[in-house]
Parts: C-alpha cells; structure tokens; sequence
C-alpha cells in the first residue's frame, strides 16, 4: 500500500512507507542469502591461512595448528582431487578461582580444501604435525612417457 497514491504526505507516513518497501526488499532478497553451513565454512576456512609449496617430486601443504594434537586434526581427500584439511580447536577448562581477562586465541572449527592438480597421487600423501606446525605432503605422479611412433607402411594400390 504505497500512503503517498492516497494523498498522505505526513512524514509518519514517508517513514511507513521506508519500512514497507524495506521489508519487501528482505523478503525478495532472502531466497539469495548463504546458507548458515555456508557462512560456517566460509570463516573457518577464512581463519585457516596456509602455504603451499611445489617441489619437482610433490606439494607442500604447510598451516600453523598450535596447542593441536593429531587426533584434532583430519586430513582427508574428497571426490578425488580435493584435499581437506579441518578439524577443532576447543576451549580450555576454567579452573576453579580462574577467569579469562582476555581472549585472543580462536577456538572452534577451522577447514581448508585445495583442489589438487592432475598429477597429484592421492594415494601417496603424508601428514606430519610437529611444533604446532601441519606439514602435508602430496607426491606427484610420475610425468606419462612419451608414447612411442608407430610406422605405417604405405601400400601401393
């Protein structure tokens, strides 16, 4: 109902009026909004920075994960050339008499995924955490061999 068509012009009625068009545009908008798994994702892998590193025989894959032992972290190969890396980082237990007067380290969920390359063998990755560092490693499959040329003999018709 738009107040202006019924020759109201009073300004209660302009901020009315604001308000239903607003909450018009929210309801056509909302069918495009992320998902709540979507957002999740998407500030764990936000907060999770990496390197990774190409050497002629593998890659490297190298995230800080300090205070983290290995049974918090999974490294895992999705659809076969995704490589996943999360898990959770989780808050300590307040001790009797203790509270936190400030609280800077992130807890909660953290992922990665990197899509691997076609020459990556996802049969052959190693994951090694040591000094709060994860170093995943990726071995390369060996370049194909270049295929041998076959002669033809022509044959005179």
């Amino acid at each position: 109902m738009d107040f202006r068509i019924m020759g109201v012009d009073s300004p209660l009625f302009s901020t009315l009026q604001q308000m239903m068009d607003l909450a018009d545009d929210t309801d056509k908008s909302s069918f495009n909004a992320p998902t709540r798994t979507y957002m999740r994702d998407a500030k764990a892998m936000a907060a999770t920075p990496a390197d990774v590193k190409e050497y002629p025989s593998s890659y490297v894959f190298i995230i800080d994960m300090p205070g983290l032992k290995s049974g918090d972290i999974k490294v895992q190969v999705e659809e076969d050339n995704v490589l996943v890396i999360s898990g959770e980082r989780k808050r300590e237990e307040e001790k009797e008499g203790a509270k936190y007067v400030r609280m800077e380290r992130r807890v909660g969920k953290f992922m990665r995924k990197f899509v691997l390359p076609e020459n990556a063998n996802t049969d052959a990755i190693s994951a090694v955490c040591q000094d709060g560092v994860l170093t995943v490693t990726v071995e390369k499959l060996p370049p194909p061999k270049p295929k041998k040329r076959k002669k033809i003999e022509v044959k005179l018709a």
